[in-house]
């Protein structure tokens, strides 16, 4: 429990900068699965449009520090993985 002056305010930093992590995580994982959903059917320009968002989403949390900048890169790669993988299979 916070006693001081300072301890309650870093309580009360600590609950919003948590709440908007959370939240900035969340859209990343949403559009991982967007991304993933939109390489099941196939369609190019969806592909395309939708791991373009993933990959700037999880760079956007990158540079606000949410999520490590290795492991945004590490989200891109597993999805570009991904989509060679599901090339292949159709050719």
């Amino acid at each position: 429990m916070a006693n001081t002056k300072s301890a309650k305010k870093r309580n009360r930093q600590m609950i919003v900068r948590t709440a908007r992590n959370r939240a900035i995580k969340s859209r990343v994982k949403s559009a991982r699965k967007a991304a993933l959903a939109a390489i099941l059917t196939g369609d190019k320009e969806v592909i395309a449009a939708k791991v373009a968002l993933y990959a700037s989403t999880a760079d956007k949390a990158a540079n606000r520090n949410v999520i490590h900048k290795n492991a945004a890169s590490r989200f891109k790669a597993r999805i570009a993985a991904v989509i060679a993988k599901a090339a292949a299979a159709k050719a």
